[in-house]
């Protein structure tokens, strides 16, 4: 065995210049990146799930149907035929859904494409609370305009001051301000 002679310390000083000791850093690459075509392999093979089907659940099945029942998943059908979607159903609403059928399973064609879904299981169970839609406040009517004020008022100056007046005052705001 031979042993290979040690470097000067010159030698030493010009091989650490020249190499570098710590490595450099680089930043991760973005996961989005190698992520997307993974995911995408992975819709293809198994579809793209019930998350899709519980966003546009209301505009599939309407108001009154979409809070007594919601989408579980999408079973895949076998040798490439369609699928069914599982669906969990509040009480006596099953009978109608499978009244339905055709029409929610021509919307999720329209949705998911055609022929993913072909028929519906219906599961009975307990169905979450479904978001009621956002109703807006009623707006106030507007004040009376200064003729109208003086008007009532000059109607109820007979009156006693009291609290029979100012609930008479309110009353007549409120028939003035519906009339408009």
């Amino acid at each position: 065995m031979v042993r290979r002679p040690l470097p000067t310390p010159e030698e030493a000083l010009a091989i650490l210049r020249s190499k570098r000791t710590k490595p450099q850093f680089r930043a991760p690459p973005p996961a989005g990146k190698n992520l997307a075509p993974l995911l995408r392999e992975l819709e293809t093979r198994f579809g793209q799930g019930p998350a899709v089907l519980q966003a546009r659940w209301r505009e599939i099945v309407g108001d009154t149907l979409a809070r007594r029942t919601e989408p579980v998943r999408i079973i895949k059908g076998r040798n490439g035929e369609g699928g069914a979607l599982e669906l969990r159903v509040d009480g006596p609403v099953a009978s109608l859904i499978q009244h339905q059928a055709p029409q929610i399973t021509a919307r999720l064609d329209m949705l998911l494409g055609k022929g993913v879904v072909t028929r519906l299981r219906i599961v009975q169970g307990p169905v979450k609370a479904a978001a009621a839609p956002v109703q807006q406040r009623p707006r106030r009517k507007p004040p009376l305009d200064a003729a109208q004020e003086k008007q009532l008022a000059d109607s109820l100056a007979e009156q006693p001051d009291g609290a029979l007046k100012q609930a008479l005052l309110k009353l007549g705001r409120g028939v003035l301000r519906s009339q408009r």
